[in-house]
């Protein structure tokens, strides 16, 4: 096992109806700016209970936070914030929203080009401040809950912004919040949820053994209750349990002392960026032929991937490897979620413009070995057609 420190400091409150609780957890003084997306929160009731929740303080609203957050959107919530002294940020929503505020929290009090707080990459920002901010989750999916990290739009890409000062000081889980997603949403959020678990856990092998049994239980979970809260959507125990497995998948614990490979996501970025396909959508379609393709490098975790998740034990280790890949297809699948290129209408003479797209960015040597050049993503992409 690596060296590694951890230090996650959201406190996670969970459970039904607790929103009244918003009162107890936020300063009585504060000028609070509730940030939110399209406005489903507002047709749901779950922006009226917010509210409530907040009692007598004084709040300022900002809607309009698009999916793959966009700079431009969020720096008009920065006027705002500036003008209004605002000292107080609370995300309603999923993690655009949540991914959002935190650009926001970074950003309003920096006195530098905001632009340059998307030139980081996994690195921290360079910020001493941030404005406190907490989250009420609505989607089950990115984990942004609870960790330090986002994922901004800005000029054709999209940028991680990382800080420790970015941590939600809180944030709400109320499973009833999501039963009223649509179908697609919530596939989308078990995608989501699962691969942020493999690109910790599929990798190479580093003896991190509670890492890896609960990367396992988390993946075991998902593909329990992925299928079983589409089908019954206000099962409150399944919904739970996708709710929590979400934000576990990313909250820095399995992530600890292992390495990491994101290029599943680096590549599924370009994807969303190019041709508007959502983001779970184009991490389904980039991990299978990813593993099919780098097979060798990831030969051991692959396996115990097929066992301890799967419960493949026979064939030989290619023939295990294989199986296992299918299953992972066939799971994303059976969610509703297409896993080729050509489901999205992408076609072969396209891909030369996200590799261009790689290359612009900066994504030439991926992986947890630094080693997945353009020359790889191409072939994978090709095989994801």
């Amino acid at each position: 096992m690596q060296q590694f420190d951890y230090h996650n400091p959201t406190r996670i409150v969970f459970g039904q109806d607790r929103l009244a609780e918003l009162d107890q957890l936020i300063p009585a003084d504060a000028r609070v700016m509730v940030l939110y997306g399209g406005g489903s929160v507002k047709r749901n009731g779950t922006l009226d209970k917010v509210l409530n929740g907040l009692g007598q303080r004084q709040v300022i609203e900002f809607a309009g936070i698009e999916p793959n957050p966009r700079y431009e959107t969020l720096m008009q919530a920065v006027e705002i914030v500036r003008d209004e002294g605002i000292n107080f940020l609370l995300a309603v929503g999923g993690g655009s929203v949540m991914d959002g505020t935190k650009f926001v929290a970074a950003a309003a009090p920096y006195s530098g080009d905001t632009t340059d707080l998307l030139k980081c990459g996994f690195e921290p920002i360079p910020v001493s401040t941030a404005l406190p901010l907490a989250t009420v989750a609505t989607l089950p999916a990115t984990g942004s809950e609870m960790n330090m990290g986002a994922v901004i739009s800005y000029e054709g890409g999209k940028y991680p912004v990382m800080s420790p000062l970015l941590f939600p000081r809180f944030s709400f889980l109320d499973p009833t919040l999501t039963f009223s997603l649509p179908p697609k949403q919530v596939a989308n959020g078990v995608v989501d949820a699962f691969v942020h678990v493999l690109e910790q856990y599929v990798t190479t092998p580093a003896g991190a053994r509670i890492q890896d049994r609960t990367a396992e239980g988390i993946l075991r979970t998902l593909i329990e209750v992925g299928p079983q809260t589409l089908a019954q959507p206000e099962d409150y125990d399944a919904r739970a349990n996708l709710m929590w497995s979400a934000t576990c998948a990313l909250n820095g614990f399995i992530g600890v002392g292992v390495p990491h490979d994101w290029s599943t996501h680096m590549i599924g970025h370009e994807l969303t960026a190019l041709f508007g396909i959502d983001h779970a959508q184009t991490l389904a379609i980039v991990l299978p032929s990813l593993w099919q393709v780098r097979k060798e490098q990831k030969r051991a975790k692959l396996l115990q991937y097929a066992e301890q998740v799967w419960g493949i034990q026979s064939g030989d280790e290619e023939q295990r490897i294989d199986q296992a890949i299918a299953q992972t297809r066939a799971f994303f699948e059976s969610l509703g979620v297409k896993t080729r290129l050509s489901d999205y209408g992408v076609e072969a003479e396209q891909i030369e413009t996200v590799i261009d797209a790689l290359k612009a960015h900066g994504m030439v040597a991926l992986s947890e070995s630094g080693d997945l050049t353009p020359d790889i993503s191409r072939e994978i992409l090709r095989g994801a057609l």
